[in-house]
């Protein structure tokens, strides 16, 4: 969990999942929204991927990158058992 949250900390990072979020795209559609290099962008997708947050696909000569949503269901557990925690205490 720790990867994913080092790579949710930068903003270029959480842009990508923003996209991701609307279709699964390839390097170069995910690149045609930024102005830094592609092989920064390839960089960011590596970091994604590393930490779980997006899988790739290659279909033809083409790599698909979309989100991997169980990992995001697995922070939004972890971050939901605070609340859960203050709920219990209230009840005391």
């Amino acid at each position: 969990m720790n990867e994913a949250f080092k790579a949710l900390s930068d903003p270029t990072r959480r842009k990508i999942l923003d996209l991701l979020k609307e279709k699964d795209r390839t390097a170069g559609e995910i690149s045609d929204h930024f102005n830094i290099s592609k092989p920064s962008i390839s960089q960011h997708l590596k970091l994604l991927k590393h930490a779980g947050l997006v899988q790739d696909e290659k279909q033809g000569q083409f790599i698909i990158y979309s989100l991997n949503l169980t990992v995001f269901q697995e922070l939004i557990s972890w971050a939901f058992s605070f609340t859960e925690k203050k709920e219990k205490e209230g009840e005391n």
